[in-house]
């Protein structure tokens, strides 16, 4: 049975999850949400897809998901692939994933949204300013971790990397640039290397583009 992903392009933390999908070789078709179009705020979508209103949503049969790292986590289930090789590393990429979680993909996604999707006269400049700053010292923090090393955790790609990634390949400005960060820079590459990886917007459905 084909796995189903309800997404669209410009969402990291949907990327996160078609990313660890695409990669573990499992059967899957992406579902286009139409996030700018008021879809994920509808009655429908709330009571047939997500309550939450959000997007990712996995669906494989009679199992339905929601949130990235979820996600991710039943692919390594079920793929066997980037949950770690033991309880040890299984813990440490879970740590890596809720530090992405809370201090690079919230503020990445908040930052790109604000500065990218939002007409100029109602960008708040403080607020992009402010999380520009949280963001530089998250980009320090993964930087300095990827030194001499080619993964986030262990010898391989794991869910650490498919989650700190979510946000950093996409092409509008919001505070990233890959040549000021040449240890993540030579890891998005690395990652991007790998059999199957595509971009976002050639991954899943949707793209600024669509609406231009």
């Amino acid at each position: 049975m084909t796995i189903q992903l309800y997404c669209f392009g410009e969402s990291g933390n949907a990327y996160k999850a078609a990313l660890a999908l695409q990669l573990s070789g499992l059967d899957w078709a992406p579902v286009k949400v139409d996030f700018f179009g008021g879809e994920t705020r509808t009655p429908d979508y709330r009571s047939a897809v997500n309550n939450m209103g959000e997007a990712p949503v996995m669906v494989d049969g009679e199992v339905r998901l929601t949130q990235s790292g979820v996600i991710q986590d039943y692919v390594s289930e079920k793929s066997g692939k980037f949950g770690g090789r033991d309880s040890t590393e299984r813990r440490e990429i879970l740590r890596w994933v809720l530090w992405d979680n809370h201090k690079l993909s919230s503020m990445a996604g908040v930052t790109r949204f604000l500065m990218n999707f939002l007409p100029e006269e109602k960008q708040p400049k403080e607020v992009i300013a402010f999380n520009q700053g949280r963001l530089k010292a998250a980009y320090e923090v993964l930087n300095n971790h990827l030194a001499g090393r080619d993964w986030i955790v262990g010898d391989g790609v794991t869910n650490a990397d498919l989650s700190c990634c979510g946000y950093l390949y996409y092409p509008e400005p919001f505070g990233f640039d890959r040549s000021d960060w040449p240890h993540i820079d030579a890891w998005l590459t690395r990652l991007s290397e790998q059999p199957g990886w595509k971009a976002p917007y050639d991954l899943m459905p949707g793209s600024p583009a669509d609406r231009a």
